[in-house]
């Protein structure tokens, strides 16, 4: 069997939780597939020199040759809405392009799509009629529902309508709807879509690869200069507009005198500049920012935290539980969450491994810190909590099996 993938982004690529389609791709080769990745040449969150490196390689074998992966130029990723919605539409025309005529997608089975950006669905689906492949949809963000949550568009609007018109259209054609959450399955088939087309996976986290690191084994303290005395609240991830970092920082702000805590963000993304002149502005020395550590040092990072983060602007978090959480909770440390109100809210609470706050609230964020600095050994039993939930209901091998059996069914139906 074969698998086609046609992602936005790609490894070595910075973006959010690149473990999970990672692990993914290595489930279905352990199965005996081969996987086919038609994807732009890398260009967000990479340094000068990777760029460089991957101009010119448009071919790439990767998980023991069972995995070829063909880049493609493309114009560089820009900050600038209207342009990056432009370099989508272009990405979209050239992987339908490979997706109908190139040999190699060609003899491929089942297609399995990201929905980010949420054209990519409504592309998957032209492919569909032109060649008859069935696809499986990835549905890790609700468009148009999260631009209306995000303050870009009014429901009835018409980028509203035309975002309404791709999902009905994606949602028609794909063979099965693989959701990361109930509320995302609800939402869907309060849209019509037949309970039987959905499957609900929930992101995972590699148990064995993130695990609790104990401060005095951490080197990343003596690395970067990190004082292990101070209670630390870390984030780690993209920064840009939807995870309102601006809540950390103005929550810094208001917690300057307390001398022994220290805000740490580790990251990379469009606005990160201008959240380190928002600091400089500010004019305190309790934020700290370094770069994206590899994936492999993500136990380390989270390690540095007494508590993690885990934010969003209102409206942009949606219902559903963010791998970050995961990778936080994997490692065995505590989350504090400045989040929509959702199934996140009721792991935090139901299992003790966190406390909540509404998204943008930065009183009630403070509040939360200060309530965990007071009592640090509550707080590291949160995140013993947390390791524990981990390994009891989100491993990685559950998740990407998962996967595999529904895309291994989708196939079976096609043929039959």
């Amino acid at each position: 069997m074969k698998v086609l993938l046609l992602p936005s982004y790609f490894l070595p690529e910075g973006i959010s939780s690149p473990y999970i389609s990672w692990n993914r791709n290595q489930a279905f080769v352990e199965e005996g597939w081969d996987v086919v990745v038609y994807t732009p040449v890398p260009c967000r969150g990479i340094s000068d020199d990777v760029r460089k490196e991957y101009k010119h390689k448009k071919l790439e074998m990767m998980l023991d040759g069972k995995m070829t992966v063909h880049r493609f130029s493309l114009i560089p990723e820009k900050k600038n809405p209207l342009l990056r919605a432009f370099r989508y539409f272009v990405q979209n025309i050239k992987q339908f392009d490979r997706g109908v005529f190139f040999k190699d997608a060609r003899s491929c089975d089942v297609m399995l799509i990201a929905s980010t950006p949420p054209t990519q669905g409504a592309m998957a689906a032209l492919i569909k009629k032109c060649t008859g492949r069935p696809f499986v949809y990835n549905l890790q963000d609700i468009f148009p529902d999260s631009l209306v949550g995000a303050g870009f568009s009014n429901e009835g609007s018409i980028l509203w309508k035309i975002g309404r018109v791709i999902e009905n259209f994606t949602y028609k054609n794909a063979d099965k709807i693989v959701v990361i959450s109930e509320a995302f399955k609800q939402n869907i088939m309060a849209k019509g879509v037949p309970e039987n087309k959905i499957e609900v996976v929930y992101n995972w986290v590699d148990q064995k690869a993130v695990v609790p690191v104990a401060k005095e084994y951490n080197p990343l303290f003596e690395e970067l200069g990190i004082n292990k005395e101070k209670f630390h609240v870390v984030y780690a991830g993209n920064l840009g507009n939807a995870q309102n970092i601006d809540v950390i920082i103005d929550s810094a702000r208001e917690m300057v005198g307390d001398k022994e805590v220290e805000f740490l963000i580790f990251g990379t993304g469009g606005l990160k500049e201008q959240f380190v002149e928002k600091v400089k502005n500010y004019g305190i020395n309790n934020v700290k920012f370094f770069p994206l550590q590899p994936m492999e040092r993500v136990s380390q990072v989270y390690g540095l935290g007494d508590a993690c983060v885990v934010s969003c602007k209102p409206g942009l978090g949606g219902a559903a539980m963010p791998s970050k959480m995961l990778s936080i909770m994997s490692a065995g440390r505590a989350v504090v969450a400045s989040f929509d109100e959702g199934e996140l809210t009721y792991i935090l609470n139901h299992y003790n491994c966190g406390r909540y706050a509404p998204a943008g609230d930065m009183q009630a964020f403070v509040k939360l810190i200060r309530e965990m600095v007071a009592d640090r050994k509550a707080c590291e039993e949160m995140g013993r909590n947390a390791r524990q939930l981990i390994l009891n209901q989100f491993t990685r091998e559950y998740g990407t099996s998962r996967y595999v059996d529904i895309i291994r069914k989708v196939i079976e139906n096609s043929r039959s």
